[in-house]
Protein backbone atom coordinates (compact mmCIF):
# COMPACT_ATOMS: atom_id res chain seq x y z
CA UNK A 1 0.00 0.00 0.00
CA UNK A 2 1.51 2.97 -0.84
CA UNK A 3 2.06 5.99 1.84
CA UNK A 4 -0.43 9.04 1.41
CA UNK A 5 2.66 12.31 2.38
CA UNK A 6 2.09 15.15 4.21
CA UNK A 7 1.66 18.38 1.88
CA UNK A 8 3.91 21.35 2.81
CA UNK A 9 2.03 24.47 0.77
CA UNK A 10 4.89 27.34 0.25
CA UNK A 11 3.89 31.36 0.20
CA UNK A 12 6.12 33.56 -1.63
CA UNK A 13 4.29 36.00 -4.19
CA UNK A 14 6.70 38.27 -5.76
CA UNK A 15 6.89 41.12 -8.38
CA UNK A 16 10.64 41.39 -9.25
CA UNK A 17 12.15 37.59 -9.91
CA UNK A 18 14.74 38.19 -7.17
CA UNK A 19 16.69 35.10 -5.04
CA UNK A 20 14.03 34.27 -2.99
CA UNK A 21 11.57 32.74 -5.69
CA UNK A 22 14.62 30.33 -6.61
CA UNK A 23 14.83 29.19 -3.27
CA UNK A 24 11.15 28.85 -3.03
CA UNK A 25 11.68 26.50 -6.17
CA UNK A 26 14.59 24.40 -5.15
CA UNK A 27 13.50 24.03 -1.70
CA UNK A 28 10.26 22.08 -3.23
CA UNK A 29 12.34 20.38 -5.55
CA UNK A 30 15.21 19.24 -2.49
CA UNK A 31 11.57 17.73 -0.60
CA UNK A 32 10.04 16.48 -3.34
CA UNK A 33 13.46 14.69 -4.29
CA UNK A 34 14.62 13.22 -1.43
CA UNK A 35 11.76 12.96 1.67
CA UNK A 36 9.34 9.81 1.67
CA UNK A 37 7.07 11.45 3.91
CA UNK A 38 6.27 14.78 2.27
CA UNK A 39 5.29 16.20 -0.70
CA UNK A 40 5.69 20.16 -1.57
CA UNK A 41 3.43 22.52 -3.66
CA UNK A 42 3.61 26.03 -4.33
CA UNK A 43 0.76 28.44 -4.02
CA UNK A 44 0.80 30.67 -7.61
CA UNK A 45 -2.03 32.33 -7.23
CA UNK A 46 -1.10 35.15 -9.54
CA UNK A 47 0.89 33.35 -12.32
CA UNK A 48 4.42 34.39 -10.87
CA UNK A 49 5.21 31.31 -10.73
CA UNK A 50 4.64 30.20 -14.20
CA UNK A 51 8.01 31.38 -15.22
CA UNK A 52 9.18 28.03 -13.49
CA UNK A 53 6.84 25.92 -15.16
CA UNK A 54 9.35 24.75 -18.06
CA UNK A 55 11.74 23.11 -15.09
CA UNK A 56 11.95 19.31 -15.80
CA UNK A 57 12.87 18.88 -11.99
CA UNK A 58 9.26 20.11 -10.70
CA UNK A 59 5.92 18.87 -11.50
CA UNK A 60 3.40 21.12 -13.23
CA UNK A 61 1.00 19.84 -10.97
CA UNK A 62 2.92 20.86 -7.65
CA UNK A 63 1.35 24.76 -8.44
CA UNK A 64 -1.21 25.50 -6.89
CA UNK A 65 -3.55 27.93 -8.87
CA UNK A 66 -6.66 30.11 -8.19
CA UNK A 67 -6.58 33.19 -10.63
CA UNK A 68 -6.75 32.56 -14.35
CA UNK A 69 -5.28 35.38 -15.72
CA UNK A 70 -1.65 36.97 -15.41
CA UNK A 71 -1.78 39.69 -12.76
CA UNK A 72 1.96 40.04 -12.31
CA UNK A 73 3.03 40.91 -15.76
CA UNK A 74 0.66 43.99 -15.47
CA UNK A 75 1.76 45.42 -11.73
CA UNK A 76 4.38 48.19 -11.13
CA UNK A 77 7.59 46.91 -10.37
CA UNK A 78 10.35 49.46 -9.56
CA UNK A 79 9.89 52.39 -7.85
CA UNK A 80 8.68 52.49 -3.64
CA UNK A 81 5.45 54.00 -3.72
CA UNK A 82 4.42 51.85 -7.29
CA UNK A 83 5.88 48.65 -5.26
CA UNK A 84 4.19 49.20 -2.31
CA UNK A 85 0.99 49.64 -4.53
CA UNK A 86 1.09 46.39 -6.04
CA UNK A 87 1.96 44.95 -2.31
CA UNK A 88 -1.39 46.28 -1.35
CA UNK A 89 -2.95 44.62 -4.62
CA UNK A 90 -1.93 41.53 -4.13
CA UNK A 91 -2.92 41.62 -0.04
CA UNK A 92 -6.00 42.72 -0.97
CA UNK A 93 -6.75 39.89 -3.76
CA UNK A 94 -4.83 37.18 -1.46
CA UNK A 95 -7.26 37.05 1.49
CA UNK A 96 -10.03 34.99 0.53
CA UNK A 97 -7.76 32.35 -1.60
CA UNK A 98 -5.36 32.39 1.04
CA UNK A 99 -8.16 31.22 3.71
CA UNK A 100 -10.04 29.41 1.47
CA UNK A 101 -7.25 26.91 0.10
CA UNK A 102 -5.84 26.22 3.81
CA UNK A 103 -9.18 25.30 4.69
CA UNK A 104 -10.01 22.71 1.92
CA UNK A 105 -6.25 21.81 1.36
CA UNK A 106 -5.56 21.08 5.65
CA UNK A 107 -1.61 20.84 4.35
CA UNK A 108 0.43 19.71 7.35
CA UNK A 109 2.69 22.56 6.98
CA UNK A 110 3.07 26.17 5.37
CA UNK A 111 6.04 27.57 4.68
CA UNK A 112 5.79 31.67 4.64
CA UNK A 113 8.88 33.71 2.19
CA UNK A 114 7.70 37.35 0.84
CA UNK A 115 4.44 39.49 1.42
CA UNK A 116 4.39 37.23 4.95
CA UNK A 117 2.60 40.15 6.76
CA UNK A 118 -1.20 38.33 5.01
CA UNK A 119 -0.59 34.83 6.24
CA UNK A 120 0.42 36.13 9.89
CA UNK A 121 -2.47 38.12 9.84
CA UNK A 122 -4.25 35.30 9.13
CA UNK A 123 -2.66 32.89 11.36
CA UNK A 124 -3.61 35.87 14.14
CA UNK A 125 -7.44 35.81 13.50
CA UNK A 126 -8.14 31.86 12.39
CA UNK A 127 -7.48 28.66 14.10
CA UNK A 128 -5.90 26.80 11.43
CA UNK A 129 -4.56 22.89 11.90
CA UNK A 130 -1.72 23.92 9.24
CA UNK A 131 1.70 24.76 10.94
CA UNK A 132 2.83 27.78 9.95
CA UNK A 133 6.77 28.28 9.45
CA UNK A 134 7.85 31.94 8.90
CA UNK A 135 11.28 31.61 6.56
CA UNK A 136 12.94 35.21 7.09
CA UNK A 137 13.99 36.43 3.74
CA UNK A 138 16.62 39.42 3.75
CA UNK A 139 17.56 41.09 7.01
CA UNK A 140 14.56 42.27 8.38
CA UNK A 141 13.85 46.12 9.28
CA UNK A 142 10.72 46.10 11.68
CA UNK A 143 8.77 49.52 11.22
CA UNK A 144 6.00 49.82 13.85
CA UNK A 145 3.44 47.58 12.18
CA UNK A 146 5.54 44.88 11.35
CA UNK A 147 6.59 44.58 15.17
CA UNK A 148 3.26 44.29 16.48
CA UNK A 149 2.65 41.91 14.08
CA UNK A 150 5.20 40.00 14.43
CA UNK A 151 4.88 39.96 18.79
CA UNK A 152 1.32 38.85 17.74
CA UNK A 153 2.02 36.28 15.02
CA UNK A 154 4.99 34.43 16.79
CA UNK A 155 3.68 33.16 19.91
CA UNK A 156 0.80 31.05 17.17
CA UNK A 157 3.95 30.43 14.84
CA UNK A 158 5.62 26.22 14.37
CA UNK A 159 9.07 27.83 13.88
CA UNK A 160 11.08 30.50 12.13
CA UNK A 161 13.61 29.92 9.85
CA UNK A 162 16.84 32.42 9.39
CA UNK A 163 19.29 32.24 6.60
CA UNK A 164 21.99 33.26 8.36
CA UNK A 165 23.22 33.15 12.12
CA UNK A 166 23.53 37.14 12.15
CA UNK A 167 20.06 36.94 11.49
CA UNK A 168 19.08 34.03 13.91
CA UNK A 169 20.85 36.42 16.67
CA UNK A 170 19.28 39.18 15.75
CA UNK A 171 16.02 37.89 15.66
CA UNK A 172 16.28 35.75 18.87
CA UNK A 173 17.35 39.25 20.41
CA UNK A 174 14.02 40.90 19.38
CA UNK A 175 12.29 38.27 22.25
CA UNK A 176 9.09 38.01 20.58
CA UNK A 177 8.53 34.27 21.21
CA UNK A 178 9.98 31.28 22.42
CA UNK A 179 13.86 31.32 21.47
CA UNK A 180 13.58 27.58 20.60
CA UNK A 181 11.21 28.06 17.91
CA UNK A 182 14.09 29.81 15.66
CA UNK A 183 16.29 28.00 13.61
CA UNK A 184 19.04 28.55 11.24
CA UNK A 185 18.32 27.06 7.91
CA UNK A 186 20.82 27.74 5.34
CA UNK A 187 19.17 28.32 1.56
CA UNK A 188 18.91 25.85 -0.99
CA UNK A 189 21.05 27.76 -3.81
CA UNK A 190 23.39 25.32 -5.27
CA UNK A 191 21.47 22.74 -7.29
CA UNK A 192 24.10 20.87 -8.52
CA UNK A 193 22.15 18.72 -11.44
CA UNK A 194 21.02 21.74 -13.14
CA UNK A 195 24.22 24.15 -12.40
CA UNK A 196 26.11 21.64 -14.35
CA UNK A 197 23.87 21.21 -17.18
CA UNK A 198 23.20 25.23 -17.71
CA UNK A 199 26.81 26.02 -16.85
CA UNK A 200 27.84 24.30 -20.94
CA UNK A 201 25.89 26.90 -22.90
CA UNK A 202 28.22 28.72 -24.80
CA UNK A 203 27.30 32.37 -24.96
CA UNK A 204 30.37 33.81 -23.93
CA UNK A 205 32.35 36.12 -25.88
CA UNK A 206 34.48 38.69 -23.40
CA UNK A 207 37.48 36.89 -21.79
CA UNK A 208 39.54 37.60 -18.61
CA UNK A 209 37.15 40.05 -17.10
CA UNK A 210 35.73 40.29 -13.30
CA UNK A 211 31.95 39.48 -12.96
CA UNK A 212 29.18 41.09 -10.59
CA UNK A 213 25.75 40.20 -10.78
CA UNK A 214 22.31 41.35 -9.17
CA UNK A 215 19.82 44.11 -9.67
CA UNK A 216 20.93 47.16 -10.18
CA UNK A 217 19.32 49.34 -7.09
CA UNK A 218 21.01 51.48 -4.12
CA UNK A 219 21.05 47.73 -2.37
CA UNK A 220 23.72 46.34 -4.66
CA UNK A 221 25.52 49.21 -4.95
CA UNK A 222 27.07 49.18 -7.73
CA UNK A 223 27.13 52.70 -8.58
CA UNK A 224 29.81 52.32 -5.98
CA UNK A 225 31.16 49.29 -7.72
CA UNK A 226 32.20 51.29 -10.99
CA UNK A 227 33.50 54.21 -9.46
CA UNK A 228 35.81 52.01 -7.91
CA UNK A 229 36.54 49.76 -10.87
CA UNK A 230 37.44 53.51 -12.83
CA UNK A 231 40.07 54.14 -10.34
CA UNK A 232 41.72 49.63 -10.88
CA UNK A 233 41.42 50.68 -15.04
CA UNK A 234 43.50 54.01 -14.44
CA UNK A 235 46.54 51.82 -12.98
CA UNK A 236 45.54 48.57 -15.79
CA UNK A 237 43.53 50.13 -19.53
CA UNK A 238 42.92 46.70 -20.11
CA UNK A 239 40.95 45.50 -16.91
CA UNK A 240 37.46 44.79 -17.58
CA UNK A 241 33.99 44.59 -15.21
CA UNK A 242 30.85 42.35 -16.60
CA UNK A 243 27.88 43.48 -14.28
CA UNK A 244 24.27 41.54 -15.08
CA UNK A 245 21.48 42.32 -13.68
CA UNK A 246 18.44 45.43 -14.46
CA UNK A 247 17.20 48.12 -12.43
CA UNK A 248 15.92 51.49 -11.71
CA UNK A 249 19.83 52.40 -10.56
CA UNK A 250 20.90 51.63 -14.66
CA UNK A 251 20.68 55.32 -15.58
CA UNK A 252 22.87 56.46 -13.37
CA UNK A 253 25.18 53.77 -13.78
CA UNK A 254 25.08 54.49 -17.66
CA UNK A 255 25.86 58.14 -17.06
CA UNK A 256 29.01 57.74 -15.23
CA UNK A 257 30.72 55.27 -17.60
CA UNK A 258 30.09 57.16 -20.75
CA UNK A 259 31.17 60.65 -18.62
CA UNK A 260 34.14 58.59 -17.58
CA UNK A 261 34.90 57.17 -21.28
CA UNK A 262 34.92 53.49 -19.96
CA UNK A 263 32.63 51.69 -22.07
CA UNK A 264 36.19 49.67 -23.27
CA UNK A 265 35.90 48.55 -19.49
CA UNK A 266 32.60 48.51 -17.91
CA UNK A 267 29.78 46.18 -19.80
CA UNK A 268 25.84 46.29 -18.47
CA UNK A 269 24.93 43.45 -19.92
CA UNK A 270 21.29 43.66 -18.94
CA UNK A 271 19.58 40.28 -16.93
CA UNK A 272 21.22 37.17 -17.81
CA UNK A 273 18.72 34.50 -18.04
CA UNK A 274 21.14 31.76 -17.45
CA UNK A 275 24.12 33.53 -15.90
CA UNK A 276 26.22 30.29 -14.93
CA UNK A 277 28.57 30.41 -18.41
CA UNK A 278 29.69 34.10 -17.19
CA UNK A 279 30.62 32.39 -13.73
CA UNK A 280 32.87 29.85 -15.70
CA UNK A 281 34.45 32.01 -18.01
CA UNK A 282 35.31 34.86 -15.27
CA UNK A 283 38.49 35.39 -13.80
CA UNK A 284 36.78 36.35 -10.37
CA UNK A 285 34.24 37.60 -8.67
CA UNK A 286 33.18 41.35 -6.72
CA UNK A 287 30.59 41.78 -4.61
CA UNK A 288 29.34 45.71 -3.28
CA UNK A 289 26.27 45.15 -1.99
CA UNK A 290 25.08 46.99 1.00
CA UNK A 291 23.32 44.16 2.72
CA UNK A 292 22.69 40.53 1.66
CA UNK A 293 21.48 37.83 3.21
CA UNK A 294 22.73 35.60 2.31
CA UNK A 295 23.70 36.64 -0.92
CA UNK A 296 23.00 34.04 -3.39
CA UNK A 297 25.30 34.82 -6.49
CA UNK A 298 28.02 35.09 -3.54
CA UNK A 299 27.37 31.65 -2.98
CA UNK A 300 27.16 30.41 -6.93
CA UNK A 301 30.42 32.17 -7.52
CA UNK A 302 31.91 30.49 -4.88
CA UNK A 303 30.87 27.08 -6.35
CA UNK A 304 32.28 27.77 -9.46
CA UNK A 305 35.71 27.79 -7.34
CA UNK A 306 36.18 31.92 -8.13
CA UNK A 307 38.31 33.80 -6.28
CA UNK A 308 36.07 36.47 -4.25
CA UNK A 309 36.36 40.03 -3.86
CA UNK A 310 33.80 41.06 -1.43
CA UNK A 311 32.28 43.69 0.92
CA UNK A 312 32.22 42.46 4.59
CA UNK A 313 28.63 43.53 4.90
CA UNK A 314 26.07 42.11 6.97
CA UNK A 315 24.65 39.53 7.68
CA UNK A 316 25.50 37.09 4.86
CA UNK A 317 28.62 38.13 3.19
CA UNK A 318 30.51 38.95 6.13
CA UNK A 319 29.92 35.23 7.56
CA UNK A 320 30.79 33.64 4.22
CA UNK A 321 34.07 35.44 3.06
CA UNK A 322 36.47 35.33 5.85
CA UNK A 323 39.21 37.70 4.46
CA UNK A 324 42.44 35.91 3.65
CA UNK A 325 40.80 32.71 4.46
CA UNK A 326 37.79 31.85 1.93
CA UNK A 327 37.93 35.35 0.26
CA UNK A 328 39.73 38.84 0.19
CA UNK A 329 37.06 41.31 2.08
CA UNK A 330 36.89 45.83 1.72
CA UNK A 331 35.15 47.81 3.86
CA UNK A 332 31.69 48.24 2.83
CA UNK A 333 31.09 51.16 0.37
CA UNK A 334 34.43 52.27 1.50
CA UNK A 335 36.40 53.30 -1.99
CA UNK A 336 39.80 53.68 -0.32
CA UNK A 337 39.15 50.58 1.64
CA UNK A 338 38.34 48.63 -2.55
CA UNK A 339 41.16 50.50 -4.20
CA UNK A 340 43.54 49.26 -1.63
CA UNK A 341 42.43 45.63 -0.87
CA UNK A 342 42.20 45.04 -4.62
CA UNK A 343 45.74 44.51 -4.94
CA UNK A 344 45.87 41.95 -1.90
CA UNK A 345 42.66 40.06 -4.24
CA UNK A 346 45.04 40.12 -7.32
CA UNK A 347 47.30 38.35 -5.74
CA UNK A 348 45.10 36.12 -3.74
CA UNK A 349 43.32 34.76 -7.34
CA UNK A 350 45.99 31.76 -7.24
CA UNK A 351 45.74 30.95 -3.69
CA UNK A 352 44.05 27.34 -3.99
CA UNK A 353 43.80 27.03 -0.07
CA UNK A 354 41.20 30.09 -0.71
CA UNK A 355 39.19 28.59 -2.91
CA UNK A 356 38.81 25.14 -1.28
CA UNK A 357 38.09 26.96 1.78
CA UNK A 358 35.29 28.67 0.31
CA UNK A 359 34.07 25.69 -1.39
CA UNK A 360 33.74 23.81 1.89
CA UNK A 361 32.14 26.07 3.77
CA UNK A 362 29.63 26.47 1.33
CA UNK A 363 28.32 22.89 0.76
CA UNK A 364 25.70 24.30 3.23
CA UNK A 365 23.69 25.32 0.68
CA UNK A 366 23.00 22.52 -1.08
CA UNK A 367 19.75 20.97 -1.77
CA UNK A 368 20.52 18.00 -0.01
CA UNK A 369 21.83 19.88 3.13
CA UNK A 370 18.50 21.94 3.12
CA UNK A 371 16.14 19.07 2.80
CA UNK A 372 18.34 17.68 6.00
CA UNK A 373 18.00 20.53 8.04
CA UNK A 374 14.45 21.56 7.28
CA UNK A 375 12.82 17.47 7.81
CA UNK A 376 14.69 18.05 11.02
CA UNK A 377 12.97 21.34 12.08
CA UNK A 378 9.74 20.12 11.18
CA UNK A 379 9.64 16.99 13.11
CA UNK A 380 11.43 18.18 15.64
CA UNK A 381 7.83 19.22 18.02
Amino acid sequence: MQQIKKKIFYWSPFIVNIATPKSVINSVISINKYSQNYSAYIINFFKEFDIFKNSVEIDKNKFLEYFNFNLINRLPKYGKIRSRLSFLIIFSLSIFPFHSILKKHKPEFLIIHLITSLPLLMLILFNYKTKFILRISGYPHLGFFRKILWKLAFKKLYAVTCPTINTYNYIKSMNFADNSKIKVLYDPVINIKKINYLRKQKIIKKKNYYLAVGRLTKQKNFLFLVKSFSKIVKEDKYAKLLIAGEGEDREKIEKFIQENKLEDNIYLLGYIKNIYPYFSSAKGFILTSLWEDPGFVLIEASFFRLPIFSANSKPGPIEIIIDQKTGTTFENNNLASFAAKFDIYKKNIGNKKILINNLKYIKNYTLFNHYKTLTKIISEN
